[in-house]
């Protein structure tokens, strides 16, 4: 480690012992927020990526940059009877960390002062690894993955992102202009916070780097950390998919899926992209996933996370698309409820959309779509019986027929055969939309 990356790393440390990240107060629980919980469930991203369900018990997870525990706090609530560790430069973060976790009675955890760096000094293999607003810290981010990798099980998988390069132009512009006023030089304290809130109040409104990145909300006490990790972030750096995905081939490790994928489909960005102009219509299908986000984020840089899952190489997928399933397939599914919308909010909103012949809204549960989603409570009648248990395709055929003894156009008893096949497109659609996984058993 050279001099000026020791010093920085020294400024970061100071920065986050005087000020932990995030700063939420200790009793603060990510209990209803299933979006959170969603992202950090070591079940979604092995479904996504193995179409197989696991069992979070006795798994090992590492919250690499922990901060002040709260990602560690949302990776206990969401991962049940796994053990979750902590590591942070900061000692201070730690100590909040520790408390944290006990506060919410989670004692199966433990937290270390500790570099990512030197994660074998912990001598453990992890099934989930956590590197949350932290990678773009590294002076090389291939070193810090590779790092994790070391750590990692054969089959375990890694979430992680970066700042966009693209996406924060103009914060990473205000972060020179308060550089050359010398306020990076030292620890940004009260002092320099307050010479920024009156340096932003005292440009015109119309002046852009004003316009384009200060809201009335940054003025208070309470916004003291959102200027200290924009305005006065030391080591802040933005990178582009590209980056991303050359760091992954130098730490030999596999792209999985972007953490909020559906909001980077860049068929979504044109007005009928099913009638694209000549040139497009041919060389868009063709291209590769890398080439696919990066010309996203060329066209359209609203993320200001790059948020990635990605995992040790595998030699052979076998995850095969639902186009491709046979009947037998079907016959052999395990239907799953996801896990994070067990909850008796949920059932009764599906209850109540079934006994009142609404809608159910999708978007409104798992918002990882913007798009505004509705499904008819006939579909929500497959959801029921899996909040007791996960069921076998055929199970749920019966369950329909029961529910359902009559075709509501003809009368005549419920065709078992056209059950299956309506369950096989409405399964599809729930799936789709994270409600439910489908397993299909060897």
């Amino acid at each position: 480690m050279t001099n000026s990356t020791s010093d920085l790393w020294a400024k970061i440390r100071q920065q986050f012992d005087s000020l932990p990240y995030p700063n939420y107060p200790l009793d603060k629980s990510p209990k209803n927020d299933i979006n959170a919980l969603y992202l950090h469930n070591l079940i979604t991203p092995y479904y996504l990526r193995n179409q197989k369900v696991i069992d979070t018990k006795d798994r090992l997870i590492l919250d690499a940059g922990c901060g002040s525990g709260f990602k560690s706090l949302v990776l206990a609530e969401a991962n049940p009877g796994a053990k979750i560790v902590g590591v942070d430069i900061s000692e201070e973060s730690v100590k909040l960390a520790r408390q944290r976790l006990e506060y919410h009675g989670f004692d199966n955890a433990e937290f270390h002062v500790l570099s990512i760096y030197d994660l074998p000094k912990l001598n453990y293999q992890f099934d989930y690894i956590n590197c949350d607003e932290v990678l773009y810290l590294f002076p090389d981010i291939a070193v810090a993955l590779q790092a994790m990798k070391a750590v990692l099980k054969p089959d375990g998988i890694i979430r992680s992102n970066l700042h966009s390069s693209l996406q924060r132009v103009n914060i990473f512009r205000a972060q020179k202009v308060f550089t050359l006023m010398g306020l990076m030089d030292g620890n940004p304290e009260d002092l320099e916070i307050e010479i920024v809130t009156d340096t932003m109040k005292a440009l015109k409104d119309n002046i852009n780097l004003k316009a384009t990145t200060w809201t009335a909300g940054y003025e208070g006490e309470e916004k003291k950390q959102t200027i200290l990790m924009n305005y006065l972030f030391q080591g802040d750096k933005g990178y582009t998919i590209n980056d991303i995905f050359s760091a992954l081939r130098v730490a030999d490790l596999e792209f999985i899926k972007m953490t909020n994928w559906r909001q980077w489909d860049l068929m979504n960005l044109f007005k009928e992209p099913d009638n694209l102009p000549a040139f497009l219509g041919m060389s868009l299908p063709e291209i590769s996933i890398e080439d696919s986000l990066h010309l996203f984020e060329l066209l359209h840089p609203i993320h200001r996370l790059l948020d990635f899952w990605c995992g040790n190489p595998q030699t052979a997928h076998t995850v095969v698309p639902f186009s491709e399933w046979t009947d037998s397939s079907w016959e052999n599914v395990i239907v799953h409820l996801h896990p994070q919308l067990k909850t008796s909010t949920f059932k009764t909103t599906v209850l109540a959309c079934i006994s009142q012949g609404k809608t159910f809204p999708i978007r409104k549960y798992l918002a990882l779509t913007e798009e505004f989603v509705y499904i008819d409570s006939s579909i929500a009648i497959c959801l029921l019986p899996l909040f007791d248990k996960p069921l076998p395709m055929m199970s749920l055929v019966e369950h329909w027929q029961q529910f359902r003894p009559l075709d509501p156009l003809t009368a005549e008893p419920t065709d078992k055969v056209k059950v299956f096949q309506l369950l096989q497109t409405l399964l599809q659609v729930l799936e789709d939309f994270d409600c439910i996984m489908l397993e299909r058993q060897s």
